[in-house]
């Protein structure tokens, strides 16, 4: 690798890029990363952290309200969404100087613009300098798909819905994964009538069915519509500003702001990966292996640009594995098994292991344990939205296969139990755990 420019070039600076690179260079190579955007990525600039600070925004409607049953005065507040989304980008901003900044001390050099691949140790930046490296990492994540309905450009997404100048009035969210799902909580919270439309009757699709039913049920308790089985027409702009929505199988509806949050395509295009002999599947996602090496031997691959599984934490693991092969001597795989994830919604879901439809269709017959109880704090606020704890075993040995959850906290509940399911601890083990008393964690050691 003595006669390239770089060991390594990355392109991309989200969180698997930055990981590769600050531990590619630890290890002693030669490192540069382009971004033409910002430093940090879709998470840290446009995604899960700004978002959830508009969830722990979002919290405080109904902590107000819950506050006057526990003796406080607490008046009728108005609430600045201009405070709060500042406040948010500002954190942003000191995120990117963050992230900046670890690269910078471990000599990875930034170059702020575009890059493609021009051939298997070849990059063009957009000024058309042409660098040469050893290896090359593609780590351009992914973006929010935006149907091809007519009008579609009306609509926005998730990218652009924290730069808001007001909160909408009435707001269309199409989709119902997790991004739908936590938008529809956060803006009906902030206010907004939410609408939530989907192409089938399905949210939140891999997740628990009886978890993810009760989310539907609370969520329409709380006042967001759901249209199933819709599909968009057209959107058309009034005179008065509003938008017209037509779908099928549902009346037009008028709205003052339709967000697309309808899954997200990997960042591949006018890459030059094709031309350079990349394999893309259907999708335009990297196809790569095990060790994160695409169909070209010097091309390599880590997070949501390869469609695998679109979670920050497996970015990093994946950036960190590739940086240990590669660069390290230590050879490296990410175990993609019992991967923890959550649903910032309100209340928040979250789940590790299998469903219990997918128990079932591996062992047959599985045991399943639950919780259904209201925690103490919604009891005292006269609250009646009820928590839901669900644990899957395995019939004979009593091994948990999966935990799934509802309610206040749930991830950061789940964190610490999915340790002892990715373990292979039995229901035996949590049953001979004392209880945290009083806690609505300690339901996960008294299920029945």
């Amino acid at each position: 690798m003595a006669d390239t420019d770089y060991d390594l070039f990355v392109i991309g600076a989200g969180s698997g890029g930055v990981r590769a690179s600050r531990v590619a260079a630890a290890h002693g190579a030669k490192v540069a990363i382009a971004e033409e955007y910002r430093v940090g990525g879709t998470c840290v600039i446009r995604g899960c952290v700004p978002k959830k600070l508009l969830v722990y925004g979002a919290h405080f409607a109904e902590d107000l309200k819950d506050a006057r049953r526990f003796g406080w005065n607490v008046p009728d507040c108005d609430f600045d969404w201009t405070c709060l989304r500042d406040n948010v980008l500002s954190e942003v901003d000191r995120l990117n100087k963050a992230y900046t900044s670890t690269l910078d001390s471990h000599g990875v050099d930034i170059i702020h613009e575009r890059a493609t691949v021009s051939g298997p140790n070849t990059v063009t930046l957009a000024s058309g300098r042409r660098i040469t490296a050893g290896k090359i990492l593609i780590a351009v994540g992914a973006r929010p798909h935006v149907p091809g309905c007519p009008g579609h450009e009306l609509g926005i997404t998730s990218n652009e819905v924290f730069h808001l100048d007001a909160i909408p009035r009435r707001v269309l969210i199409a989709g119902a994964g997790y991004i739908a799902n936590e938008f529809a909580g956060i803006f009906n919270e902030f206010g907004s009538k939410v609408t939530l439309i989907n192409r089938s009757d399905v949210i939140l699709r891999g997740y628990d069915e009886q978890i993810r039913d009760r989310l539907l049920q609370i969520s329409m308790t709380k006042g967001i519509d759901f249209r199933f089985h819709a599909e968009f027409r057209g959107i058309e702009k009034q005179a008065d500003g509003s938008l017209k929505v037509g779908m099928t199988n549902h009346d037009d509806i008028e709205v003052d702001c339709v967000l697309f949050a309808t899954g997200r395509v990997p960042n591949t295009e006018a890459l030059g990966l094709a031309d350079a002999g990349v394999e893309l599947d259907s999708k335009g996602a990297v196809v790569v292996g095990d060790d994160n090496r695409s169909s070209v031997e010097s091309i390599y691959a880590v997070g949501d640009v390869t469609n695998r599984v679109q979670l920050t934490p497996v970015a990093i693991r994946e950036g960190q594995a590739f940086a240990d092969t590669v660069f390290g001597g230590k050879p490296t795989t990410v175990d993609y098994g019992c991967i923890p994830s959550a649903v910032f919604s309100h209340p928040p879901i979250a789940g590790v292991g299998m469903t219990e439809s997918e128990a079932k269709q591996k062992y047959g017959a599985v045991r399943v344990y639950t919780s259904d109880f209201r925690a103490m704090k919604n009891v005292l606020a006269a609250r009646n939205e009820r928590a839901l704890y669900k644990m899957i075993c395995e019939p004979n040995s009593g091994q948990v296969l999966g935990l799934h959850m509802i309610g206040p906290d749930a991830p950061e509940i789940l964190q610490a139990a999915a340790v002892a399911v990715k373990a292979g601890l039995t229901k035996d083990a949590f049953d001979q755990t004392v209880a945290l008393h009083p806690s609505m964690a300690e339901e996960l050691v008294l299920m029945k």
